[in-house]
């Protein structure tokens, strides 16, 4: 039940139809581990403290740059040199107190990676680094959760949500192999990237992550298991293209 606080907080998503009354209260019961704190974490956090996510769990091991600002969004300058997670779980606090938060200041590796999705409904990946993305994908093969992954670099952006331990359905790995296991990739340093363009792969991703979270409770239909969001912002336009599972995939195919 929704104290009459939560209702008018929450009313113009109560009013949808696609949300409605039993949607919310599942949205206040449900728990997304949000892995990446930065230009995607950061606006897809804001949105899903908005949106009235009960339990959040931020993990992120890096501090605040300058460089962060121009589209780390939750961030201030007298912030610089600080945890991005702890000063996360600030915000978070801040913003809505009834969330239940907690924040990780550690490196996401195969190693600790089922340590942090226990009891999840929902992993939001939005790291930097192939490797941690293939950790976090493969554990959450493992635990049977759901993944939403999302990636951003100059005009460019990517969402797409997978559900590996599903019959049928692909995970992360079955959409990049195993060449990328290593720590090495391409940096919004090296290649820049247009701050808004960030917000709206974020953005899009706490959209992506409702539709999942009220897939069995409100009408946004399915949640596009193995469908992947291609966002561009030069045209600007979005496709959409489909992830087969691949049956030799060592985290969730046949020989798996």
């Amino acid at each position: 039940m929704l104290s009459p606080e939560r209702l008018d907080r929450f009313a113009r998503h109560i009013v949808l139809p696609e949300i409605g009354g039993a949607g919310q209260a599942a949205l206040a019961q449900a728990k997304v581990v949000l892995i990446g704190l930065g230009g995607i974490g950061s606006p897809a956090l804001q949105y899903l403290a908005g949106a009235g996510i009960g339990s959040m769990v931020l993990i992120d091991d890096d501090d605040v740059d300058a460089t962060n600002l121009q589209r780390q969004t939750i961030f201030r300058e007298d912030e610089i040199g600080h945890g991005k997670a702890q000063l996360a779980e600030v915000w978070v606090r801040e913003f809505d107190a009834e969330i239940n938060v907690r924040w990780v200041a550690e490196r996401v590796t195969a190693t600790n990676a089922a340590s942090f999705i226990g009891g999840a409904n929902l992993v939001l990946d939005g790291c930097d680094n192939f490797a941690t993305r293939l950790a976090v994908s493969d554990a959450c093969v493992a635990a049977g959760v759901p993944l939403l992954s999302a990636a951003v670099g100059r005009f460019q952006g990517q969402v797409g949500a997978f559900a590996g331990h599903l019959a049928g359905q692909p995970c992360y790995r079955c959409y990049v192999g195993d060449a990328f296991d290593a720590d090495d990739c391409d940096t919004c340093a090296e290649d820049g990237m247009l701050g808004a363009m960030a917000g709206w792969a974020g953005t899009f991703a706490a959209f992506q992550a409702v539709r999942i979270l009220l897939a069995n409770h409100g009408h946004l239909g399915d949640p596009q298991w193995g469908k992947l969001h291609l966002l561009d912002g030069l045209v600007p336009a979005m496709r959409t293209i489909s992830i087969a599972k691949d049956p030799a995939c060592r985290a969730c195919g046949s020989a798996a």
